[in-house]
């Protein structure tokens, strides 16, 4: 991949209310000419929240666990970054062109900035939400390497905006309760983060009796191993390694850094705790999701 012209951290833009990376709002127009496929899977998070890990879990299952096949190219080449734009470097709808049948697709979008077709599709969504600390410290640090972002400015600032959807992909809040909200009518496997961390097997039977499909337990157990954090943070084909330092720099921080739950503890004042719990109280009330820390 060419190196690429600084990206200047530009201001985000808003589209339908919703903050996005400059680039991404400008290239949301070539969405208009998406079609989605009754195959196509959608993989759908909040930023930070476990995508990379279940899109090479989903590629694992579609390969039959064969690893050789998954690393025939990087991660957001095997599964397009729907809205992903950036200079000098393939958007998200290219890459689609090019990509066969049956399709993983990656998206951070709100539904209300996602192509309808995927919805009249009826495509398969499988959603990950993680907890909403780990979330904003993860993309804090994110912010500070991914140089289409905004500068993050310190931490207890970013915390802010992280509380009033002034991010990136907007609200965390919204994201997940309304993807739960849609999981009552539309085919969508919601999965925690936590839950994953917990037991990754227990989740990957999920994920294939979703998609009716069955592996044997030996290919399971081998997907559960070369999925790990600390397999997937050596592979230069899902751990971002590729990309040029110009738009993401892991000498400010790894891409996959830590990959652990409850890390926010490590991060959050008492002060920030006690104010974001607060706010979490608020604008979670009424919705049934539960989050483990």
């Amino acid at each position: 991949m060419e190196l690429v012209q600084d990206t200047s951290r530009p201001p985000l833009v808003y589209v339908k209310g919703v903050p996005l990376v400059k680039y991404f709002a400008e290239g949301l127009g070539s969405l208009e000419s998406f079609q989605a496929q009754p195959d196509d899977l959608l993989i759908s998070t909040y930023p930070k929240a476990g995508t990379t890990w279940i899109s090479h879990i989903l590629d694992m299952i579609y390969q039959g666990g064969d690893l050789e096949k998954c690393n025939r190219a990087p991660i957001f080449i095997r599964v397009p970054f729907l809205e992903f734009c950036a200079p000098g470097v393939p958007s998200g709808m290219e890459t689609l062109q090019d990509t066969p049948a049956p399709r993983l697709i990656k998206t951070h979008l709100p539904l209300a900035l996602l192509p309808q077709t995927l919805l009249d599709q009826k495509v398969k969504v499988v959603y990950v939400a993680r907890n909403a600390k780990d979330v904003a410290v993860s993309y804090y640090h994110f912010y500070r390497m991914a140089k289409v972002h905004p500068e993050p400015g310190t931490w207890d600032s970013f915390l802010e905006k992280f509380m009033a959807g002034e991010v990136s992909h907007g609200s965390w809040y919204q994201h997940v309760r309304e993807w739960w909200e849609l999981s009552r009518t539309h085919p969508v496997l919601y999965l925690f983060y936590e839950d994953m961390k917990e037991n990754p097997k227990r989740e990957i039977l999920k994920v294939l009796e979703f998609l009716g499909r069955s592996l044997p337990e030996e290919t399971v157990d081998h997907i559960v191993q070369h999925t790990s954090f600390k397999e997937m943070k050596k592979n230069p084909m899902s751990n971002y390694g590729t990309i040029p330092i110009n738009l993401m720099d892991p000498n400010i921080s790894p891409f996959m850094r830590k990959g652990i739950t409850g890390d926010w503890k490590t991060t959050f004042t008492v002060t920030q705790n006690e104010h974001f719990n607060a706010d979490y109280a608020e604008k979670m009330a009424g919705c049934d999701l539960t989050f483990r820390s």
